[in-house]
């Protein structure tokens, strides 16, 4: 009944009744010989959940780590999608993680480049060969008894479930579902005689030269793929139900190229970051504060871009700017390919699918050899994990996130969930920190669990989005599974970066909201 080592103070070893005079690297016992014990287990190997291991293994050395990925292959979303032209929709600056900085000539970095950032970080903090690849969660039960987890993961290529315990779980599996991307029916669909692809399962090597191409969405996924086909098409038409903004940004950085040439990389890396995000701080606020006004610019900025080559119509939302997320265009190359007759936009509801196109409710025809469905996501929390405390279901909906990092009544666990309003990592990061400093809170002052619980009825009944003006169509379909939001203090999430970095980092851990319990005798 051999376990993994762990750090304890004088006193007696749990589950063995081994005293000990000195603290001392001993190993943990087990009632069950087939179960491995970490210290802490990340759940995920994408850019969430390699940032996060780096942190813990570099803040909390001392801890055993292990990292849990369903997939073949590290990366996450970097690593799944493959269609044309993906890429990032944050500048990489601040969208890489502040311990690594990202030296590229691109803001925008193409999905094969973060795929490979990912890689090489895992590689340089030695977190690769922490990584168990294909295992699904199929258990995460808290046992108070223990004060540990106890987790079962089912090795989907062989069968076999793997047994592991852990003082301390960090969910950092993202917010959709890998294996299905939302794809509505549309009527008539069986009868095209071409290709329908969504995007989260582009087949390798897929030939287009030639074809006529219609995408149905107007989000980040539908305005990278436009630009990026556009060329090889016969014809590419982007067919959206209302308008969604649109700006141009620079792909390259030449302030940042020159800073490094002027001062170094390290040194222009920094000012760069800081200043990139307090831009995208400042857009967001400004939009929020100044919602017409914000409004009016961004038109204007659309208008310029087009130049007079399409219907301001099909720019034009129903919404206000960050209502949904703003989408980007490296260069304006989704204005170039309208500008030059390349692609085309319709605004309109698709009455059905035709055998060579599809009809839309206004009665016109659009042809097509291929439709591709950039329908969006399906949304999924912790990667469809169902929480349980001493074997009662803990469900996700009905619970309230204490400083948007732990979840109410349930111990020893983080939610790394990042920004909907900026770079997703910002959050992920400080939530790392957050919980490195918590791990060594607890093991100074002798604790093994920790729980938020709300003793003020802070619970009011709406989603975790409500307050935040954020709106998409896949938050909407979500509403039903997401948390709880809390009415002030911890509990109320408002996707703030500067809030919560000090919140995060420098607030005391303690207050009146976290139980903290030491070893039950």
């Amino acid at each position: 009944m051999i376990g993994t080592s762990l750090l304890l103070r004088p006193g007696i070893f749990p589950r063995c009744g081994l005293r000990f005079s000195s603290p001392s690297i001993v190993t943990r016992c087990f009632a069950d010989a087939s179960s491995e014990h970490f210290d802490v287990v990340v759940v995920g190997a994408g850019l969430s959940g390699v940032g996060c291991a780096c942190r813990i293994s570099t803040e909390c050395a001392d801890k055993s780590l292990l990292i849990i990925e369903r997939r073949q292959t590290m990366g996450g979303t970097w690593d799944l999608f493959r269609y044309p032209g993906i890429r990032s929709d944050s500048d990489m600056t601040s969208f890489g993680f502040e311990f690594k900085p990202w030296f590229s000539d691109k803001i925008l970095a193409r999905g094969s480049d973060i795929h490979n950032y990912v890689l090489e970080t895992a590689d340089e903090f030695d977190i690769r060969k922490k990584v168990r690849l294909g295992l699904k969660m199929t258990q995460v039960n808290w046992s108070s008894t223990d004060q540990l987890w106890h987790l079962k993961a089912l090795h989907e290529q062989s069968g076999e479930i793997k047994k592991i315990t852990s003082n301390f779980v960090l969910n950092c599996t993202g917010y959709y579902n890998y294996d299905q991307g939302y794809r509505p029916r549309f009527k008539g669909e069986e009868v095209f005689k071409g290709d329908i692809i969504h995007p989260q399962h582009w087949p390798k090597d897929y030939e287009y030269s030639g074809k006529r191409i219609v995408v149905i969405g107007s989000g980040a996924t539908a305005i990278t793929i436009v630009p990026s086909m556009a060329d090889k098409a016969q014809h590419i038409t982007m067919l959206q139900r209302s308008p969604g903004y649109i700006i141009s940004m620079p792909d390259v950085d030449y302030v940042a190229q020159f800073m490094a040439k002027l001062m170094g990389e390290n040194w222009a890396y920094r000012i760069t970051r800081r200043r990139n995000i307090w831009i995208q701080r400042t857009l967001y606020k400004a939009c929020m504060r100044w919602p017409d006004f914000m409004r009016r610019l961004l038109l204007l900025h659309v208008k310029n871009q087009i130049g007079g080559k399409a219907d301001m119509k099909h720019f034009t939302p129903r919404y206000n700017p960050w209502e949904e997320r703003l989408c980007a265009a490296p260069d304006g190359d989704f204005f170039e390919k309208i500008r030059e007759g390349k692609a085309s936009i319709v605004t309109d509801h698709i009455d059905h699918f035709t055998e060579t196109g599809i009809r839309l409710a206004s009665g016109k025809d659009i042809a097509a050899d291929v439709i591709i469905t950039a329908t969006g996501l399906n949304m999924q929390m912790m990667g469809g994990i169902e929480l349980t405390v001493d074997n009662k279901p803990s469900p996700l909906n009905e619970k309230m996130c204490y400083k948007s990092v732990m979840i109410e009544d349930v111990p020893n666990f983080a939610w790394i969930f990042g920004y909907v309003n900026a770079p997703w990592t910002l959050k992920c990061d400080i939530a790392s920190k957050y919980v490195s400093r918590l791990i060594k809170h607890m093991d100074a002052n002798e604790f093994v669990s920790v729980t938020p619980i709300d003793n003020a009825n802070n619970k009011v009944n709406s989603g975790l989005p409500d307050g935040l003006n954020f709106n998409p169509s896949y938050v909407q379909r979500a509403q039903h599974m997401l948390p709880k939001q809390g009415n002030s203090g911890p509990w109320k999430l408002e996707q703030n970066y500067e809030k919560d970095k000090e919140v995060l980092l420098d607030h005391p851990l303690e207050d009146e909201y976290l139980t903290f319990s030491k070893q039950k005798k």
